[in-house]
């Protein structure tokens, strides 16, 4: 199925929660050892950063593909050694249940197709792993939770950079005092978007422009580094509407989050220039990371007692993708919540449907 075929879906889909989910199908316990079965959704271009960091897991091995082309299934199968009878279209989807290999459906696809499928993976009786963002509404967000709720399923939200070191360094850093206390966040994350035709400039699928996709990461590392949660936001956009990539969608939205503790957060989600770092600035010190959250090579530059020099953060025994990964097998194994939970995706949804607010109507928004 193309995305043109999903879009229509998208536009046609109901609410599947209300048609009701049946009860996940009762499989037979398995040994503790046994590494939890991944069903990759979409094979873009992140399911090739995703793929091979199977091969690093402990807990977690991929037995599944859901494709609209079955050829290029096939073609990732060889790769990864994913079985014949591990290969789904979107169509076929739904027969999933009956597949024990598969504990845990990853969805890898456009933020308008989040809803739908979380919940007919649920309906399969599979965890699911949703990519950021959860979907296009707070509503929509929270009908996912239901569902998962309804079929006791796990429910995680792909924030990958709580799994990656320097960010985790970076939260320690700023909540334990070392910068004395906190004052203000800057976060900036943008890069030059190209091809006008692709699905994140379509507002159907995407739900929205450069907030949606790169500026999530600012809001996460002013929600995440203060440990708290803004009581309010105002926002303001910036977007050329003769530029053929932004017919439907924003380009720059500059927004200030204000926590209960004072600190705040100045932040930048952009389609138009190259953006990766944040700065924490306390009373005593001031914390660096460019890149921030990049895919590889983030690094961190402490200031503090007029002394500025590199920090660099404890090595962690995986990287951020397997990290992830293992994390939600681990909690499908122990029955624990994932850190970055689905409650976790709709506060960021919530959020930023008041930044949109705050920019559309040009007033500060009391969260």
């Amino acid at each position: 199925m193309t995305f043109t075929a999903n879009r229509r879906r998208l536009l046609q889909f109901g609410a599947l929660a209300s048609a009701g989910l049946t009860a996940a199908p009762a499989f037979a316990a398995q040994p503790a050892d046994r590494k939890m079965g991944y069903a990759i959704m979409g094979l873009g271009t992140y399911a090739d950063v995703i793929l091979p960091r199977f091969a690093e897991c402990r807990h977690s091995r991929v037995t599944a593909l859901v494709s609209g082309s079955m050829e290029k299934a096939r073609r990732y199968a060889a790769q990864y050694g994913v079985p014949d009878r591990g290969l789904y279209t979107y169509d076929t989807f739904d027969s999933i249940r009956d597949n024990p290999e598969v504990d845990i459906v990853y969805v890898i696809l456009p933020n308008g197709l989040h809803h739908e499928y979380t919940l007919r993976a649920a309906a399969a009786g599979k965890h699911v792993m949703c990519e950021k963002p959860m979907a296009n509404t707070a509503a929509e967000a929270e009908a996912m939770i239901a569902a998962c709720r309804a079929a006791d399923r796990k429910l995680m939200i792909g924030y990958r950079s709580h799994f990656e070191s320097n960010n985790r360094e970076a939260i320690r850093v700023a909540r334990s005092g070392e910068l004395g206390k906190l004052r203000i966040v800057t976060a900036e994350t943008g890069f030059n978007i190209g091809d006008p035709t692709q699905w994140r400039l379509n507002r159907a699928l995407a739900g929205g422009g450069s907030m949606m996709d790169i500026g999530i990461y600012s809001l996460q590392a002013a929600r995440y580094l203060t440990g708290e949660e803004p009581v309010s936001v105002s926002a303001v956009e910036s977007t050329d509407r003769t530029d053929i990539r932004f017919k439907e969608v924003e380009d720059t939205i500059n927004f200030l989050l204000k926590f209960p503790s004072g600190v705040v957060a100045d932040c930048v989600s952009t389609y138009g220039s190259a953006h990766n770092r944040y700065r924490i600035v306390g009373t005593g010190g001031w914390l660096d990371a460019e890149p921030a959250t990049a895919y590889r090579g983030n690094s961190l530059k402490l200031w503090k007692d007029g002394q500025t020099a590199a920090h660099p953060a404890p090595d962690l025994a995986t990287n951020q993708f397997s990290g992830m990964l293992d994390h939600l097998s681990q909690c499908v194994m122990t029955g624990s919540e994932p850190i970055v939970a689905g409650e976790e995706g709709l506060r960021d949804m919530r959020i930023i449907e008041a930044i949109y607010a705050s920019a559309r109507e040009g007033r500060t928004i009391i969260l």
